[in-house]
């Protein structure tokens, strides 16, 4: 088998910071596109935050969208042009903060959609504040002494909390925190996608990924906080295989 620079990806420099998972899920998404012939049909949607420019990278159409409001723009974009591939690349406060009833609903109704879902527990983009998939005990730029469970909660868990609703086709949690787990992610994402070119409906893929920087970690110790500390919380696996 060959290796070659994914056709689906342009080959450029990335704004993303070093040792971040985002540019890892890119070239898997892209492989995945390439593997299934799909580009020429893929239509995504663009978040607000850290992946914002995922637009500048790939080569198929991507709307930007307002914040958390990329389902909709899916769901809309799918029910007018049932013939093509819809996905939506999300970060955790996009989707499961101001998007929550957006993922929620879009989840509920089985949407034929795909959802690539980047959960690196923290905002990334603003400065580090407190996400809604930031662990208890976790420090950001509001929880300057831990998230605590009594004052902001416990983190949400996306999938636990998609898996009870009727319309959701596939839940899968992944990681890109080691060769093994970034073949695994690229299993599920293309799944995914395969699931949609069915017709099964709604299909979501949860990625842990890195963020050495609002971690205030090394990139290799990021590698090892998401082994250590993230799996523990948010378990890889799938949760609902319709």
């Amino acid at each position: 088998m060959e290796f070659h620079y994914p056709d689906a990806l342009y080959n450029s420099h990335t704004h993303y910071c070093p040792g971040c998972g985002h540019g890892i899920t890119h070239r898997l998404v892209a492989e995945v596109i390439d593997e299934l012939g799909i580009r020429e049909k893929t239509i995504a949607t663009a978040p607000v935050g850290c992946a914002v420019l995922f637009y500048d990278y790939m080569k198929f159409d991507i709307i930007e969208c307002a914040h958390g409001r990329s389902p909709a723009v899916a769901t809309g974009i799918k029910r007018i042009l049932s013939d093509r591939v819809v996905f939506t690349y999300q970060g955790d406060g996009d989707l499961a903060a101001i998007g929550t009833a957006e993922t929620i609903h879009a989840a509920n109704r089985g949407e034929n959609i795909t959802v690539i879902f980047i959960n690196n527990a923290i905002y990334g983009m603003t400065g580090g504040q407190m996400a809604p998939t930031t662990m208890l005990g976790q420090y950001s730029t509001t929880t300057p002494k831990g998230r605590g469970k009594n004052g902001e909660g416990a983190p949400i868990r996306v999938c636990e909390l998609l898996s009870s609703l009727e319309g959701v086709c596939y839940l899968e949690r992944v990681a890109v925190s080691s060769p093994k787990d970034v073949m695994q992610a690229k299993r599920a994402i293309k799944k995914a996608f395969e699931n949609q070119l069915a017709g099964k409906g709604y299909s979501l893929v949860e990625v842990l990924s890195m963020c050495p920087t609002d971690w205030k970690l090394a990139p290799e110790d990021a590698l090892k906080f998401v082994n250590d500390d993230m799996k523990k919380i948010f378990p890889l696996g799938v949760f609902k295989d319709r």
